[in-house]
């Protein structure tokens, strides 16, 4: 022993960068996902409080909404009762909580393409999202086809980016990696027939590769 007296567990809760966090989230949510694997691999998911959250296009939730306006997952909620959101901005903050510079680079030319390339991947969800809405949500009648069409295509053509990207396919794991891993599981579990597979052979031994991963198996989303 080194003679210090160790602090209780109460104390050691709330030591400073101890805080116990709040996620909103959803099983299925690719945002959501996102954060979880970034958690796993920080280390931090032990201090995550993982909060069921529903939104669904045209039904309200106001307390969710008198939280976070836009009404979107995942929100993280701190110990002091600030609230974080938006996936990226949620894992820099976990990322600088760790020691910084595990997931997105602190510095210099690779922190600006791996932000660009999680920029092009979070456009991608958005789209599928949208896409997902317009079929399943919008009622009968009431379908858009050519917007559906032109959002599945902004996907498509960044899966079809992504294949040719030898460097981002095989660099260190990093915060785009994990995006591209979500995009990929939500193409699985939304878009089961779309054949993103045979298309982009690359992509799929890439995810096989990510599949490999504690954190990326055990947050994949719930049978479809």
């Amino acid at each position: 022993m080194d003679g210090r007296v160790k602090p209780g567990h109460d104390e050691e809760k709330n030591l400073p960068g101890k805080e116990k966090m709040k996620l909103t989230f959803s099983p299925a949510s690719p945002f959501a996902r996102k954060v979880r694997i970034a958690a796993i691999e920080l280390g931090l998911i032990d201090r995550i409080e993982f909060v069921p959250t529903t939104v669904v296009p045209g039904q309200p939730n106001d307390e969710y909404s008198n939280l976070y306006p836009l009404k979107k997952l995942p929100a993280l909620i701190l110990d002091n009762g600030d609230v974080i959101v938006d996936s990226y901005v949620i894992v820099e903050y976990l990322d600088e909580l760790a020691g910084g510079g595990k997931l997105i680079p602190a510095s210099g030319p690779t922190r600006w393409r791996v932000k660009s390339d999680h920029s092009l991947l979070q456009g991608m969800l958005d789209s599928m999202l949208l896409c997902r809405y317009e079929k399943m949500v919008r009622p009968q009648g009431l379908q858009w086809q050519a917007w559906s069409d032109d959002h599945w295509n902004r996907a498509w053509k960044g899966m079809a980016h992504f294949e040719k990207q030898a460097d981002m396919l095989s660099r260190p794991f990093d915060i785009a990696q994990i995006g591209l891993t979500c995009v990929l599981g939500y193409a699985d579990f939304r878009f089961a027939d779309c054949g993103w597979r045979k298309a982009y052979p690359k992509l799929d031994a890439f995810h096989e590769k990510m599949l490999a991963r504690p954190s990326v198996k055990i947050s994949l989303p719930p049978p479809a």
